[in-house]
């Protein structure tokens, strides 16, 4: 039997993640009712500029096609990786570099994809897709946050900044502090796009 060389799982997973991250779900959305999102609103072609321009019913199938890409391209680095599991399904092993890389590759491609001119959102959906394969209790504790957080609130928008804030901590009794870190890594490139979004509003 051949014996693959260590990096071409993680080859795989890196160019798979980023080609599906690409894929301008928003574009191609809002496109149908002849709207461009990266020229509308703040220009962010994602789920919330969608929702607040066309509605909730276009926004819809943006939120889902987001979430999946993230989730596609964490299966895609788990597979590539072995499919090493620990307790309640979190990603372990030779599976979570390449499970880890595919979904930072996804949230670049969301970013910068090729496929849509490198002008992309911020990653935020692609990020909670990809954490519901590298570690599902954590995420659906984040559901939960978001669902106690919006009865207090009546914000969707609130609950789920708490949702998506609280994975890290969410995810410590689950998985190696080294994951930990990784998903807080993740998370600093959200803070990368909410930074470079800013300074463009402001220059505008």
């Amino acid at each position: 039997m051949t014996t693959l060389p260590p990096f071409v799982p993680l080859l795989v997973a890196s160019i798979g993640g980023y080609l599906l991250g690409s894929v301008p779900v928003a574009v191609l959305v809002a496109g149908r009712r002849g709207a461009d999102p990266r020229e509308i609103g703040d220009r962010n072609p994602g789920f919330w500029n969608v929702r607040e321009r066309l509605g909730g019913r276009t926004a819809a199938p943006v939120f889902a096609g987001d979430m999946a890409k993230g989730v596609l391209a964490g299966l895609l680095g788990l597979l590539a990786g072995g499919a090493h599991t620990a307790g309640a399904g979190v990603v372990a092993g030779a599976s979570a570099p390449a499970a880890y890389l595919a979904v930072a590759a996804a949230m670049i491609g969301h970013a910068w994809p090729v496929f849509a001119g490198f002008r992309g959102g911020r990653s935020v959906l692609t990020f909670t897709g990809g954490v519901a394969v590298i570690c599902p209790p954590a995420f659906v504790l984040a559901l939960a946050v978001l669902g106690v957080v919006f009865l207090l609130t009546r914000s969707f928008a609130i609950g789920a900044r708490a949702g998506v804030f609280a994975i890290p901590l969410l995810q410590l009794p689950f998985a190696p502090i080294g994951h930990v870190a990784a998903t807080g890594a993740l998370m600093c490139l959200i803070g990368l796009r909410f930074g470079q979004a800013a300074l463009a509003a402001r220059r505008a």
